[in-house]
């Protein structure tokens, strides 16, 4: 690491300000814990309709790095007896069903924390704010198609942490956000974690942005759904991830908020359980862990997690042979380039590491054409095909967001897609450009999908209107 770390946060702010500049983000706020030190700063504004400046003390929605909040109280759950990592969601949730048998009889709570259950995983239905939010949810999951076999196959799934969720209610007997406070926020000190959007309110916060080109619009809705707590509703500030992130490199133990002393939140074999990779998503270079990411960068192990809810998008990542830990919130669609690009910085000036962007290779016609098909999911669908020798992409829209009645956006452009290594699909140009997609083969080596995070099934044709 270098030798001034304040001198580096300083470089680093200046690296922020003018990436988000070139982004078009209206806001953005960082924090860095090195070697036990805290850096934290903001940038921009939090709405560019009614701006204020953004600080380091203000709330942003972290998104789906809420889910390894809810990993942890699973995990203290199951150190308790309350539950078992093996036991089956039925064990605990008699009534539970998707629409394939066999997944509801044999989807475990492991197969939950490490998004292995299989079934379609973005059902973004509100059932409410009243308590009965996740239940309600639970029962709309019953019709969940299976895109692939129980535990074969990573990708993504919201739903089985809304699921999650749910189960923590169940057998605590409490309302999923007081349980959070009970078994997360009070044992690590957390002070300013909120779900309820009442709480938040009274604090200054950003809202998400949609940049179309250089102009920057307010999006609604801003709260999410009750019942999606558990898998992506926590608003907090940037001293907050860090706090949790110095936890989750550490050995189980944590400050008392009341300030008296230390208290074992998990055990160390535990918190090294939960660290350890479960699942190969490709290879050894992207892992899965319970709930957090796992890659080997120039042989560091770094843990992170990302977030995104309607025009906000986060990260945190930490090195724990490092003991350093990056938190980074922005307030625009756009600003999954800035958190990115702010990670890359840090592994090269932190730690001298490089984490280079893939990059196309050469391919035969015939090797692409192989990948030509139709591919879907209950509410998209990719085509692949040949144009003047190289392979296009387009993906259809079949229904909108946040509901299955809403109606489906238009399409996307069309994308361009070359080979970065065998398998693996890379978009080349466009707003997507540097996206990819990997092309995943059944036992047999035929082509059975391919997941851009989300799985999509091959067709052997185009589906019926």
């Amino acid at each position: 690491m270098g030798k001034n770390h304040a001198e580096i946060f300083d470089q680093l702010c200046a690296f922020i300000q003018e990436d988000m500049q070139e982004k078009g983000v209206p806001g953005v706020a960082v924090g860095i814990l090195c070697e036990d030190q805290t850096y934290t700063a903001g940038f921009g504004v939090t709405n560019a309709d009614h701006p204020l400046p953004v600080t380091d003390e203000t709330l942003f929605q972290i998104g789906s790095i809420t889910k390894t909040f809810t990993c942890l109280a699973i995990m203290r759950l199951i150190e308790m007896g309350k539950l078992e990592l093996g036991a089956t969601v039925r064990t605990y949730l008699p009534e539970f069903r998707v629409a394939d048998g066999a997944a509801s009889t044999q989807a475990t709570i492991w197969h939950l924390l490490t998004h292995m259950s299989g079934w379609v995983g973005d059902l973004f239905e509100d059932t409410g704010a009243g308590e009965d939010a996740m239940a309600k949810y639970m029962a709309l999951m019953a019709d969940l198609e299976q895109l692939a076999p129980v535990g074969t196959v990573w990708s993504y799934n919201n739903a089985g942490f809304y699921l999650t969720g749910y189960l923590i209610e169940r057998i605590t007997g409490q309302c999923y956000e007081a349980a959070m406070v009970e078994l997360v926020f009070d044992p690590l000190g957390l002070k300013c974690c909120y779900y309820d959007p009442g709480a938040v309110i009274t604090h200054r916060f950003a809202v998400g942005h949609q940049v179309d080109g250089r102009e920057a619009h307010v999006l609604q809705p801003w709260p999410l759904p009750r019942a999606a707590y558990a898998a992506g509703a926590i608003t907090c500030d940037v001293h907050e991830l860090l706090r949790y992130a110095r936890f989750q490199m550490g050995d189980g133990s944590a400050e008392r908020g009341d300030g008296e002393g230390t208290e074992q939140v998990l055990k160390p074999e535990t918190m090294a359980q939960m660290h350890t990779p479960q699942v190969d998503i490709w290879g050894e270079k992207a892992q899965m862990a319970l709930s957090w990411f796992v890659n080997d960068i120039g042989g560091t192990r770094q843990l992170s997690h990302g977030g995104g809810t309607n025009g906000q998008i986060s990260l945190l990542a930490f090195y724990p042979e490092h003991r350093l830990a990056l938190a980074v919130v922005t307030n625009a669609n756009q600003g999954g380039g800035v958190t990115d690009d702010v990670r890359r910085w840090v592994l090269e000036h932190y730690l001298g590491l490089q984490d280079p962007k893939p990059e196309p290779i050469d391919a035969a016609q015939e090797e692409l054409a192989a990948y030509v098909g139709f591919y879907e999911r209950p509410f998209a669908e990719i085509e692949l095909g040949m144009l003047c020798g190289r392979l296009v992409g387009q993906m259809i829209y079949k229904a909108g967001f946040p509901s299955r009645d809403s109606p489906p956006p238009p399409p996307p452009p069309p994308v361009a897609l070359a080979l970065c290594e065998k398998d693996r699909l890379l978009v080349t140009a466009g707003p997507a450009k540097g996206a990819q997609a990997d092309v995943i083969r059944k036992p047999d080596g035929s082509i059975g999908w391919i997941r851009m995070g989300r799985l999509y099934r091959r067709r052997a044709e185009r589906s019926p209107a």
